[in-house]
């Protein structure tokens, strides 16, 4: 079955609209664990917003499926991933002025750099994923890099209704994703994804992980998380056509 990484960030978000102690990400994710999610996701950004770098330590530390760090490409997260050593890192690109990351890696101008940072993280037993638009030519720049994965984009897709162009989206991701593994990369996929919109990117074949996080928080409010991950674990499972790798 797909596997669903649960991700964190907006607990934090809610904890540092009053710079307190509370919802803790940490509980969130040990909930999330118990509720049947493969593993977690955090995004350290460097403006500090939302997780922070005690959050990654004592989550890295208390649970038991893999944690996925989301980071910006740039020395000082360096620096981080390989003093906590998740069991991934994905690199996104960030904007200081967004609300949220607006699109996958540009990796044609920064091949070079990159190889040079996965080899760093991968001497210290980190899988090494990039985050990128469902493109044939970004497809084709990661699998120059010799990441372990990519996680395609799915934020354009998630934000159409039924419809001639919501097809083309989804068409968009299922063509990566079969050049992505034709190119020997490992097929994530995350950004914007709900209940309703999630079975169409769970029936993909070569997708075998989601990341999906803001929808769950969303519902976790109004029924909690250990309900809400269950209820998007039991939408992934329903349209999930992944065999076992």
């Amino acid at each position: 079955m797909t596997r669903l990484f649960v991700n964190v960030d907006h607990v934090a978000t809610i904890r540092e609209a009053r710079k307190t102690v509370e919802p803790d990400p940490l509980l969130a994710a040990q909930i999330a664990e118990s509720a049947g999610a493969d593993g977690i996701t955090v995004h350290l950004r460097e403006d500090r917003r939302h997780i922070q770098d005690h959050d990654v330590e004592r989550i890295r530390s208390a649970i038991k499926i893999p944690l996925n760090l989301e980071m910006a490409p740039v020395e000082e997260m360096v620096q981080i991933a390989i003093k906590t050593r998740p069991y991934q890192v994905s690199l996104v690109p960030e904007k200081r002025q967004e609300v949220t990351t607006e699109g996958g890696l540009d990796l044609s101008s920064q091949i070079e750099f990159l190889i040079q940072m996965k080899e760093r993280l991968t001497s210290s037993g980190i899988r090494f994923s990039l985050f990128v638009d469902p493109d044939s030519s970004q497809i084709e720049a990661a699998g120059r890099v010799g990441a372990d994965s990519i996680e395609l984009n799915t934020g354009v897709y998630s934000e159409l209704k039924v419809g001639a162009d919501m097809e083309a989206a989804l068409e968009k991701i299922r063509q990566s994703s079969k050049q992505a593994v034709e190119l020997g990369l490992r097929v994530f996929a995350g950004h914007g994804l709900t209940q309703e919109n999630v079975q169409a990117i769970a029936a993909v074949p070569e997708i075998e992980e989601l990341n999906i996080g803001h929808h769950i928080v969303s519902r976790a409010v109004f029924i909690g998380m250990d309900a809400a991950v269950k209820e998007m674990i039991h939408s992934i499972k329903e349209f999930s056509v992944l065999e076992v790798r």
